[in-house]
């Protein structure tokens, strides 16, 4: 069975996943952000198969999640680099790994602690704040109606 896409979807949601949904292109990116650069190394880390991992990383690259960077003499080696929009998925990432280990948490090992890198200490849950700072829930909120976006006459 075919996956579905989702790039006419008004759901931005939905769109976002068409990138970076499946678990091994996430599992890329969260390496990326670790620093793991080189094809041989997201593979040893990741344990993924040779094409998979080069199907995600190209998908990731021509969705300009990761860029390509020659860094061998004459092209003989590259390497894979988050970009701005790659960088951006840092919250999602946190707030995904926060919300994994509350409620799948690996029954060997305590959940990593990320801390501030200048001041040591431990980061902030992720949560959803109103303008003015104070936090919200999902019944906090709600969708406003929005006006389509018409096309431009040339």
């Amino acid at each position: 069975m075919a996956r579905k896409r989702f790039d006419d979807s008004n759901c931005s949601v939905a769109r976002a996943l068409n990138e970076v949904g499946d678990w091994w292109s996430l599992l890329v990116v969260l390496h990326a952000m670790y620093g793991t650069r080189r094809f041989v190394d997201f593979q040893q880390e990741l344990g993924i198969a040779r094409n998979i991992l080069c199907d995600r990383l190209s998908r990731l690259v021509d969705n300009q999640v990761l860029k390509k960077v020659e860094v061998g003499e004459h092209g003989s080696r590259c390497e894979y680099r988050l970009t701005e929009k790659g960088r951006d998925l840092f919250p999602t990432v946190v707030a995904l790994r926060q919300w994994g280990d509350k409620w799948n948490p690996s029954p060997e090992q305590a959940p990593l602690d990320l801390r501030d890198r200048e001041t040591g200490k431990p980061i902030r849950q992720i949560e959803v704040q109103s303008i003015d700072g104070q936090p919200l829930s999902v019944r906090d909120v709600f969708v406003k109606e929005s006006v389509p976006k018409t096309k431009k006459a040339v």
